[in-house]
């Protein structure tokens, strides 16, 4: 089974430098890429003073992670393409687990490991952990992650799992499955696009899969600083473009006028932490989806298929009104 590691880069040569030999150390059985997405930095020199034995794609233009990985996927030719996010580091033997599930399991296109916090090595990592759900109203969470709650790492999760979705940090997928489906929903830009992903490949009958056996770790928030308004925007955003996109005909006008009352709350809170920056992100956000509606509309599925809601009905309240912090309270 080939493999291609795809590495996303934009002006990220101090991260390169900092975590590319782990990969290449412990990548032995791959092919090793470095996308480009036209970067203003010295990267591409850099990677081609000092490690040769990386391929470089070079992107024309910054088109985020959607459009830069769709760009740069079309020159990857193996089964198997995992994208890889330029701050992790990976261990020894990393890429076995997954690929001895791919061999198993023919019906399963994407995979995620267990993400740990580069920075706090015993503790889950945000964009992940042990594997992404998504509760009735669309939010998403994480075995090992409640919103900002991250659980230490003993060993609770250390099972294999169907999941919803697998973390765009580090997401290993098949070739066939992502060209089938159409790849990443470049209009996402970044934020919530491997949601979308995955939740295509399952309405298309495919399994996504978490991995425990193999760890990586992730440094996070390298690209966008968690409070950076910029990513508000984009969460806040994306995240009504994933339910008018996805959600079954009966309930996606009821959960975007759910979710819109909630984002104006959230609006209210900004406002009283004095982070307007925050707030005016959040109607950006809005009239962004207004300006997209009618293009998203058009990509709903003729059919929907519905796998791996977690039973929680709303993870909002299970955690902000009656205290539940952990996945395993749930």
């Amino acid at each position: 089974m080939n493999i291609a590691v795809v590495i996303l880069n934009w002006n990220g040569r101090k991260l390169l430098e900092q975590f590319l030999p782990s990969v290449i150390k412990y990548s032995e059985d791959a092919h090793i890429y470095v996308a480009d997405n036209a970067s203003t930095d010295d990267s591409i020199s850099f990677l081609e003073n000092n490690f040769p034995q990386v391929s470089i794609i070079r992107n024309k233009v910054n088109a985020g992670y959607a459009g830069g990985y769709n760009l740069a996927l079309k020159s990857v030719s193996e089964e198997i393409h995992i994208l890889l996010n330029s701050d992790i580091e990976v261990t020894e033997g990393w890429l076995t687990p997954i690929i001895e599930v791919f061999k198993a399991e023919p019906m399963t296109a994407a995979i995620q490991p267990k993400i740990l916090d580069y920075k706090k090595k015993d503790h889950f990592e945000y964009a992940g952990a042990a594997g992404g759900y998504i509760d009735k109203f669309c939010y998403p969470f994480c075995r090992g992650r409640i919103f900002q709650e991250l659980e230490e790492d003993h060993g609770q999760y250390n099972d294999d799992q169907y999941i919803f979705w697998a973390s765009g940090a580090c997401l290993a997928v098949r070739k066939k499955a992502f060209d089938e489906i159409g790849g990443l929903d470049e209009d996402f830009f970044a934020h919530q696009e491997e949601i979308d992903l995955c939740w295509r490949l399952q309405n298309t009958g495919y399994n996504i899969k978490y991995v425990s056996a193999s760890r990586v770790f992730h440094v996070g928030g390298a690209t966008l600083a968690d409070m950076n308004p910029k990513k508000t925007f984009f969460n806040f955003r994306n995240s009504l473009f994933l339910i008018l996109k996805n959600v079954e005909p009966s309930k996606v006008f009821f959960i975007l006028f759910f979710r819109m009352v909630l984002d104006g709350l959230a609006g209210i809170k900004f406002i009283f932490e004095g982070k307007f920056n925050h707030f005016f992100a959040i109607l950006e956000a809005h009239a962004s989806f207004y300006r997209h509606y009618g293009k998203i509309r058009k990509k709903r599925p003729k059919a929907f298929i519905f796998k791996n809601y977690h039973k929680i009905n709303s993870i909002v309240f299970a955690h902000y009104f009656m205290g539940k912090n952990k996945f395993t309270e749930l």
